[in-house]
């Protein structure tokens, strides 16, 4: 959801993942997402309870999802060098079905959280080139 005129999410969520992540938020309080770059589980959105994965100080917040009150917002992140090849295009939160990586908190539901993307226009990387997003160092 934009805040601005003319404005842009970096992440958005479609309605599967937003059903996904409200069930599981509800099962384990308070969620993030961190968009991996590969080894183990490869390229794949991880959802871990808040405070389970310690998010690094290049790592960068793409946003947040809203999920319904009184639940709060998903924070989601991606690595500094993964961020810097994929800052023109919108990174789209899903679900399919099939296994979750092992370490992801939808494991256990038959489904996985998918990252889709959609390459920003030129208006709004330009908007977005004069709203740089925060870094783990710059959040407590």
């Amino acid at each position: 959801m934009t805040t601005e005129r003319n404005a842009v999410d970096r992440v958005v969520a479609t309605d599967a993942a937003v059903q996904l992540l409200t069930k599981l938020s509800e099962l384990h309080g308070g969620l993030m997402i961190h968009q991996s770059g590969g080894c183990c589980d490869g390229s794949a959105p991880m959802c871990y309870p808040v405070g389970d994965y310690r998010v690094g100080q290049r790592d960068v917040l793409v946003g947040e999802i809203e999920l319904p009150e009184p639940l709060p917002a998903v924070r989601v992140w991606i690595n500094g060098d993964q961020f810097e090849l994929w800052k023109h295009t919108q990174l789209i939160l899903d679900v399919v079905k099939g296994r979750g990586a092992g370490f992801s908190l939808e494991a256990p539901e038959g489904v996985r959280f998918l990252s889709r993307s959609r390459v920003f226009d030129e208006q709004e990387n330009a908007w977005l080139d004069a709203c740089p997003p925060r870094r783990g160092a710059d959040i407590e």
